[in-house]
């Protein structure tokens, strides 16, 4: 059977993309691989071993474009409210916290932050199938 073991995105800026999920998740660097024109940062915490892959090409100078097909990565957590009031503190400025209900029950609870390129990350209070 298939395991996942990361995720990659483009990012403009390494070190900034670093200090944001440093900050937000308490990803530190895993691995740091510099090639001639690229480099490719790993990042994890001790929660798990599923890494964001980082790349950064060098010669890139404008802002990648995510297209209508990225989604986003979503992350749980034990205590939402915490963490989103940790994010607002940290100045990483989260969206709203929103609930989903199905059939009266919640379903979810959570709030969706943005990275320094853009890309959505949903944080998740765990809670049924969110574990």
């Amino acid at each position: 059977m298939a395991k996942a073991i990361h995720t990659m995105i483009r990012v403009l800026e390494l070190d900034r993309s670093i200090d944001f999920y440093q900050r937000a998740f308490g990803l530190g660097i895993a691995e740091r691989l510099d090639f001639k024109d690229f480099a490719l940062v790993y990042l994890r915490n001790a929660e798990n071993d599923f890494e964001i892959e980082l790349t950064w090409n060098q010669d890139q100078s404008e802002p990648y474009s995510h297209g209508d097909g990225y989604g986003h990565v979503a992350v749980v957590v034990d205590d939402l409210a915490a963490e989103h009031a940790r994010f607002e503190g940290e100045g990483l400025h989260p969206d709203a916290v929103k609930e989903f209900h199905r059939d009266g029950a919640l379903l979810a609870r959570f709030f969706f932050v943005q990275d320094p390129d853009g890309y959505k990350i949903e944080v998740l209070e765990r809670h049924g199938r969110y574990q």
